[in-house]
């Protein structure tokens, strides 16, 4: 059975396919599986707060070079030259693109010029985009459960996109930020499905920190080349501060390392079902952050658009 994938996630893809399909969900298990989507949810608002102090490019480059730093320790030996990762470095290096150098700079850069709440809610129409990636490039094909569950979560999203306003809708004003964070959610459907597709290699089958790494090595890469285009465009900066050096401790710390963790070990107790539904948290998370430390107040259409895509993917991943 497989859960819905949605964003700011590594290995957590493979675990959902991987863990069991029933056990006890007990609570310590939903904490594990609530904190990881609060954690989610503040590296939206993190990335909307630091949006004048450092390029958004600049911003994912320097999470994943500090949470690769971290991690390298507990994995170097998925580097060495024997490692099984070698042979399948073309699946890695794509992996290394969708999923860590475009995904998350174009979510911080969609958090330039839309709210946290917005880019979350827009991030949680992932079932269309799966649905689509997964028929054109995949040759899966959709069933009508799944179209029913997709056509209530693009509602969501476009009653997001339209601000809530039916004449806004019709004269198409949409922010740069949400049409950027659409095409970071088509990134990471090409990415989940990849993953999902990719068999791990020797040495790195059921060692999270290794698999990770493993990413992050090719990820750094991409990130690294498009935080230089940044610069070479005039487009990057860093204006260094504590605001600033707090708030990449917390994302290296907490989104990237932390809540990979946390979201795995609860997958792998209560199962891809039950764990699928915690995600959905991630939108009410980022609304009560926004309200509590970026005064932006979530609206009316918000908890409508919340309603309609955790409904739509209830539907789709009905039995």
């Amino acid at each position: 059975m497989f859960a819905w994938p949605l964003p700011d996630a590594g290995y957590r893809t493979w675990l959902t396919v991987a863990a069991p399909m029933t056990q006890r969900l007990s609570p310590g298990t939903a904490a594990m599986l609530a904190a990881a989507p609060l954690l989610w949810a503040g590296n939206a608002v993190v990335g909307r707060a630091l949006h004048t102090l450092i390029a958004p490019s600049t911003l994912n480059f320097l999470r994943w070079l500090l949470a690769f730093a971290l991690l390298l320790p507990l994995a170097w030996q998925v580097l060495r030259p024997a490692s099984g990762l070698w042979p399948h470095w073309r699946r890695y290096a794509a992996l290394g693109l969708f999923g860590i150098g475009s995904y998350n700079a174009l979510q911080y850069l969609a958090l330039q010029t839309s709210t946290a709440l917005n880019v979350t809610l827009v991030g949680s129409g992932m079932p269309v985009w799966m649905l689509v990636v997964g028929a054109l490039f995949f040759g899966v094909p959709v069933t009508r459960r799944q179209a029913v569950g997709a056509l209530l979560s693009v509602t969501g999203v476009v009653l997001v996109l339209s601000r809530g306003s039916v004449g806004e809708l019709l004269a198409l004003r949409l922010v740069p930020g949400d049409l950027y964070m659409v095409l970071a959610t088509i990134s990471w459907a090409f990415y989940s499905w990849l993953l999902v597709r990719t068999s791990e290699p020797q040495g790195l089958r059921g060692d999270w920190a290794a698999f990770l790494t493993a990413q992050m090595f090719f990820g750094l890469g991409w990130s690294g080349a498009f935080a230089g285009a940044e610069w070479s465009l005039g487009q990057g900066h860093i204006a260094w501060s504590w605001p600033l050096a707090a708030g990449l401790a917390y994302i290296v710390i907490g989104p990237a390392i932390l809540a990979y963790r946390f979201w795995g070990a609860g997958v792998q107790r209560a199962g891809p079902v039950a764990a699928g539904f915690f995600i959905n948290l991630t939108p009410l998370f980022a609304a009560l952050l926004s309200a509590a430390f970026l005064g932006e107040a979530p609206h009316l259409y918000h908890g409508a658009a919340f309603v309609l895509v955790v409904g739509g993917i209830v539907v789709s991943s009905r039995r």
